[in-house]
């Protein structure tokens, strides 16, 4: 080999490619307070638009009285569901096939849904002319409890589908009803459960909670009459289909829209959707003429943007005596709020729920999920998970917990016992889905070995009795949890978001120098996406990461795609960007043969370039065929050297973690100390282990928040009693424990690089984990189970109701 070419490893490493731990490219404007978020905007002739929202959660609008708003100076315009109805925006379509008041039309459906919008020259007007709206309520009976609603004498609350009994899933069995979906065998299930040697039981609920996302929701409308161009900047974590979406309400033609998503903080899921203050500036700048800004306020984001979870899940899972699980029933009740308006695909109105069987073989499940209107505020969006699976996960984990103790057995040696095995991959659940790859005994383990397992139960015995002796007055649990999520989506032929189907997208130009644009259907909301897509193509066409620039969120330059969320950007968008790179890889074969001067099929790719066959010292890189892609005529191939790929991905993925916990619990205060948490996820191929440890921290903070007291909580009356962030728990350094991250490698048999993807893992695996500590430290005690959150009054009651505050 000749001497004065650097060694392949030196190369590889020189690229920044998969598996490098890559410094994150975009960290360098936000850590100068360089990022440009849509609240940074600002445009001649700029207006602000902001809502009058009703404090009342039910009650019919009387009248709206604008003329005193209308009289404050710098006030423009007051516009109401009347001012709308002409145009036929008074009312929206929600990605769940429902239909969502855009501002209330004749009555008002949970507390702070919108009721006007006020268009005036500064922020200042507008919060004084929304202070003068006078709006006549005449308040009608609330109902907050799904099961109160489902009742024959509840109060109808969606008068508009009066009548109607079927809704876009099926039918409805009574007006406050909105679907029953179902899936698996229920009449082999039932008669499982109901011959099995032991059945353990619970009702789980997963309570309502919020992304809370560092920046709120907003967005700034543009409409230029002389071209008839509508440009909307806005916080959408999937800006394409915001533009579709745009254009059937507006009617005005798509590539006259342009749709941008510049720097977002934070997304979480909670910016998938379309909300009314979209709408209203959009229709405020056709009439007025000048751009229109709206952002909401902390209060705001929390009361009526698109909630988490509240799911009541009632479980039965049946075993044998030795502890082989048998069979799988859930009936869950969804608390949708006042409008159908999940963020799911299609035909997933329960999201992908029936992942519920989670990491275990069982044999036979069935699982069916009610739909309920509320008045609560609308939404159901996957914060920091994939379409409802920390519900699922959620709901597994802790039944395998409850089975565990029914039948006096460790809740690991249960877990060891019923995990799919490693051969029978790719796996068919009992609830349709097909597993692609797995290796969780190797998984769990490594993380037993990583603890000390044995040893942490010994010290948990040896506490217990010092709190018996009364020399302790805290007592400690062992939190376990092994999840296997559901992301990737999605497949056209089984997902879809309003008929649009959930591939995505790369364009790629390599540039004569040697450089590169990669232009994705995705969107960063602190992903790093502009990191690790360059890493993907820099091991795919041996241009360095450092080269190659990625852009994302705008309509006008790049390709169509279903946009980031649910962990879909490494699944799909990363096996978009791989396979465009082969594209690029391929017809960079051809160029390097030519001016070789030998058949396309003596070269072969080597890190950063292509050579002969066994002349290794005779060969081009990638930079030198770049140039030449430009300034040479090349038989029978086009100059240049772009590639696009549209892909549509044959599978989801399926991530999967081991997660342990050790937890302190104060009984006289109810304080729970995290005094450990290790985290193993096998995410596939990694692309970039510090991104990956980022991901991973971040997600784990998140799910303590979730199981240890964040909260969206309502009175009898509607009101939420925990809308600021005095009330709603984040997380703060003083909080958040340390984390031990450990990994091991299943590679996706159907991904091009074999990527999984994490960003939501260690939400889905995190809350169960949390929450079974708290639960295993009482478990003594004849505790079982006990509703998040586990704040310390809650925890504290917990303590009382057991008799050990003495």
């Amino acid at each position: 080999m000749n001497e004065m070419i650097p060694p392949a490893g030196d190369r590889a490493a020189a690229l920044k490619g998969l598996g490098s731990s890559r410094k994150r490219v975009e960290d360098v404007r936000f850590t100068q307070g360089k990022g440009a978020y849509v609240d940074d905007i600002k445009l001649k002739d700029m207006v602000f638009g902001d809502f009058v929202r009703s404090p009342y959660a039910h009650a019919r609008v009387v009248s709206v009285n604008k003329e005193a708003a209308l009289a404050v100076p710098g006030v423009i315009a007051v516009l109401t569901a009347e001012d709308l109805a002409p145009l036929g925006l008074h009312w929206m379509p929600t990605l769940a096939g429902d239909r969502q008041m855009v501002l209330a039309d004749g009555k008002v459906l949970y507390q702070g849904q919108e009721v006007a919008f006020v268009v005036a020259e500064n922020r200042y007007a507008c919060a004084d002319a929304i202070e003068l709206v006078e709006v006549d309520y005449e308040a009608l009976p609330v109902v907050t409890d799904p099961f109160k609603a489902l009742e024959p004498d509840a109060p109808v609350l969606r008068e508009d589908l009066a009548g109607k009994t079927e809704g876009a899933h099926g039918p409805r069995r009574h007006h406050n009803h909105i679907f029953l979906w179902e899936q698996g065998d229920r009449a082999a299930t039932e008669a499982v459960i109901d011959g099995a040697d032991v059945v353990a039981e619970e009702r789980i609920h997963y309570h309502r909670t919020h992304p809370c996302p560092l920046e709120t929701c907003g967005c700034v409308a543009s409409m230029d009459k002389i071209t008839g161009k509508l440009t909307l900047w806005g916080t959408f974590q999937a800006p394409h289909a915001v533009r579709t979406v745009a254009s059937l309400i507006s009617g005005i033609a798509e590539h006259n829209i342009r749709v941008i998503s510049p720097d977002i903080g934070g997304g979480f899921g909670n910016k998938v959707g379309v909300y009314p203050g979209y709408v209203c500036s959009i229709v405020a700048s056709i009439v007025t003429g000048r751009p229109v800004k709206w952002v909401e306020d902390r209060m705001d984001n929390l009361m009526t943007t698109a909630f988490a979870r509240d799911y009541w899940m009632d479980g039965r899972i049946a075993a044998t005596k030795d502890g082989r699980i048998t069979g799988l029933w859930c009936h869950v009740t969804a608390d949708h709020g006042g409008f159908d308006a999940c963020a799911d695909p299609t035909k997933f109105p329960a999201g992908f729920f029936n992942i519920c069987t989670g990491s275990y073989d069982i044999p036979v499940a069935y699982v069916g999920v009610d739909g309920v209107y509320t008045n609560k505020a609308p939404g159901g969006v996957a914060y920091r998970c994939s379409f409802r699976v920390t519900e699922a996960a959620y709901f597994i984990e802790r039944m395998v917990d409850i089975l565990a103790i029914k039948l006096g057995m460790d809740p690991v040696e249960l877990r060891l016992k019923n995990f799919i095995r490693k051969d029978q991959f790719p796996y068919h659940s009992a609830l349709g889905w097909e597993y692609d790859s797995g290796d969780y005994h190797t998984a769990m383990e490594q993380a037993l070995a990583a603890v000390d397992y044995k040893g942490l139960r010994a010290e948990q015995a040896e506490r217990l009795e010092a709190f018996k002796r009364g020399e302790s007055r805290s007592l400690m649990g062992v939190g376990v949890a092994f999840f296997t999520e559901i992301v990737g989506a999605g497949p056209v032929k089984n997902c879809d978001i309003l008929g649009l189907g959930m591939f995505d997208s790369c364009e790629i130009r390599i540039h004569p120098t040697g450089s590169a644009i990669a232009r994705l259907g995705t969107i960063s909301q602190g992903q790093g996406h502009a990191t690790t897509f360059a890493q993907i193509l820099a091991s795919e066409i041996g241009i360095p990461a450092d080269d190659i620039t990625v852009e994302e969120g705008d309509t006008d330059t790049a390709p169509y795609g279903l946009g980031t969320y649910g962990s879909r950007s490494t699944p799909v968008a990363g096996a978009a960007t791989a396979m465009a790179g082969r594209k690029i890889r391929a017809k960079a074969q051809m160029i390097a043969a030519y001016l070789l001067e030998v058949h396309d099929d003596d070269v072969e790719f080597d890190v950063d370039r292509f050579q002969i066959k066994g002349a290794p010292e005779r060969f081009k890189t990638m930079k030198e065929i770049a140039f030449a892609a430009y300034n040479q005529a090349i038989p029978g191939l086009e100059p240049g050297l772009e590639a696009v790929s549209y892909y549509d991905p044959p599978n989801m993925t399926y991530p999967f973690g081991a997660y342990i916990c050790v937890m302190d619990v104060d009984v006289d205060t109810g304080v729970c100390d995290v005094r450990r948490v290790y985290a193993l996820d096998d995410c596939g191929t990694r692309i970039n282990p510090m991104i990956i440890e980022g991901q991973v921290h971040g997600g784990l903070t998140e799910a303590l928040a979730i199981a240890m007291g964040q909260e969206i909580a309502y009175d009898e009356d509607g009101n939420v009693t925990t809308g600021t962030l005095m009330d709603f728990f984040i997380p703060t350094a003083v909080e958040t424990p340390h984390y031990e991250t450990d990994h091991t490698v299943t590679p996706s048999p159907h991904h091009p690089i074999g990527a999984k993807g994490v960003g939501e893992s260690p939400n889905v695996g995190g809350v169960p984990m949390f929450s079974n500590a708290v639960m295993d430290a009482f478990k003594p005690f004849g505790l079982t189970h006990a509703h998040m959150p586990h704040d310390h009054w809650r925890v504290w009651r917990i303590a009382n109701g057991l008799g050990l505050h003495g």
